[in-house]
């Protein structure tokens, strides 16, 4: 672990104190330890996830020239980084209420967004929070609020049920002498709203609009390059509130044997991403860290980059296995370290309705392609979204030139008075998932097969969103 992390500037001009690189990767653990996680379990190690809202993988670490993430980029640096972790939802409330239990929302029938808010609605029996069973096995549990100064978890937890007691206070301070702490910290960047302002007044550095370079299903306007900065500002602020958080965690104790996760909600709050199922809606980042008994149990390799694929559940499953907490009988996530790792041939993930809008989406991802089946592909992709009406300034310069005649072929599809009936994408030759094989005879196999995949996972899963929502569980 680091033995002296001060946490650098946002503009990444200063380490204070940093720990020899090269001695660390030495005396790292294999990668596949001859110990279980349930060795880790008999020392308790401290289980921390660190949660940045609608955070893609726009970091330094993932090759983002303009992020100015040293902290971030540090903890990837001395632990494993995952290319390929997706959210079972592009929306906070439906993937929150999924990782929060190890269980994909539309089988608790949690998918639509901020649902259940007075009806008193439970979750099935044999699924319970994950606080809940850490607080069973002696954990102490905290949704971290105050840290420092002006830096502070938002405490959010934004379940689609009812529940009481989900953790047992707002900061780690109130442990008894000894007893291990499981501890969500909840930042709010980069999610729209005040830490988009609050950005451009703390970093030292701010992103330059000109120098970004742009996906090709937006338009080259100085409106959308500045949205764009504007979040790139935030997630460099994200990093900045996380190096004060890990010298508050480092002076408390709470890494001298720990698990710690940093992962993100869902996608990037940008037009196509947050509310789709492109991966710029349900790709996040997810690093992970560990120390003391719990690193050499999983055996992290300081620096190492895993490929397969996972989802936000699985964090889920590996922190319940570091705790030493029987898989429950209800439950979809996988361990990422240790014996009971299996790797993912594909992944699933649903869109519901999002605020006032209604739909119905589901996706399965193969390492290659992408599979996309609109259920309601009379509705556009532009429905009306009054947070996105009036939080997305993109969506508003692309009515603009679309009305115009000026946005080409590829930035027109999002504009389209109806979504295809099924979406199709080779995502090794077309990353941005904006031609659609869907029909094609050279792809007719491979879209046959992942079609049959998502029928059976739907039938699997109970899919609750087959059902029509009662008005009454809806918060609009």
């Amino acid at each position: 672990m680091l033995t002296n992390w001060t946490p650098a500037s946002v503009d990444g001009s200063c380490y204070a104190s940093t720990v020899n690189r090269r001695s660390f990767l030495a005396s790292a653990p294999a990668l596949v330890s001859a110990h279980s996680l349930r060795a880790a379990a008999a020392s308790k190690p401290n289980i921390i996830w660190i949660l940045g809202e609608d955070m893609g993988k726009q970091l330094g670490c993932y090759g983002m020239p303009q992020a100015r993430t040293p902290n971030l980029d540090r903890m990837a640096s001395e632990g494993v980084r995952f290319d390929h972790c997706f959210s079972t939802a592009p929306v906070c409330s439906a993937s929150r209420s999924a990782f929060n239990t190890g269980v994909y929302q539309i089988t608790t029938g949690t998918q639509n967004h901020r649902s259940h808010r007075k009806d008193g609605y439970r979750l099935p029996n044999g699924a319970d929070l994950i606080s809940h069973r850490m607080q069973k096995a002696g954990y102490y549990t905290t949704n971290v609020r105050q840290i420092r100064g002006n830096v502070a978890g938002s405490g959010k937890t934004d379940f689609n049920f009812t529940t009481e007691h989900a953790f047992d206070g707002p900061h780690w301070s109130g442990r008894k002498p000894g007893q291990p702490v499981y501890a969500q910290i909840n930042f709010t960047a980069p999610h729209k709203g005040p830490q988009f302002p609050r950005a451009r007044r703390e970093n030292k550095v701010l992103v330059d609009p000109a120098k970004l370079e742009l996906p090709p299903y937006w338009p080259d306007h100085p409106v959308v390059r500045d949205e764009y900065a504007n979040f790139l500002d935030a997630v460099n602020l994200l990093d900045s509130d996380v190096g004060v958080l890990w010298a508050e965690m480092k002076k408390d104790g709470l890494l001298d044997n720990a698990l710690v996760f940093f992962f993100g909600d869902n996608g990037r709050c940008l037009i196509r991403g947050k509310q789709w199922l492109y991966d710029a809606g349900i790709s996040v980042p997810l690093l992970a860290w560990a120390s003391g008994d719990a690193g050499k149990a999983l055996g992290l390799r300081a620096g190492s980059v895993r490929q397969d694929l996972c989802v936000s559940l699985d964090i889920t499953a590996t922190s319940l296995a570091a705790a030493g907490i029987e898989t429950p009988k209800l439950f979809h996530g996988r361990p990422l370290f240790g014996k009971g790792a299996q790797p993912r041939p594909e992944i699933y993930a649903a869109r519901d309705r999002c605020d006032m809008t209604v739909d119905r989406i589901r996706c399965v991802r193969t390492s290659r392609y992408k599979y996309i089946r609109n259920f309601m592909p009379e509705r556009p992709y532009t429905q009306y979204n009054r947070y996105i009406e009036t939080s997305y300034p993109t969506l508003g310069v692309m009515k603009e030139l679309y009305a115009a005649g000026k946005l080409n072929a590829v930035q027109s599809l999002f504009m389209a008075k109806r979504k295809p009936d099924v979406e199709l994408y080779d995502l090794r030759e077309d990353p941005f998932e904006v031609k659609n094989l869907a029909g094609s005879a050279a792809h007719g196999k491979t879209q046959a097969e992942l079609g049959a995949k998502l029928d059976r996972w739907l039938v699997e899963m109970d899919d609750k969103g087959r059902f029509s929502e009662d008005p009454k569980a809806a918060e609009l």
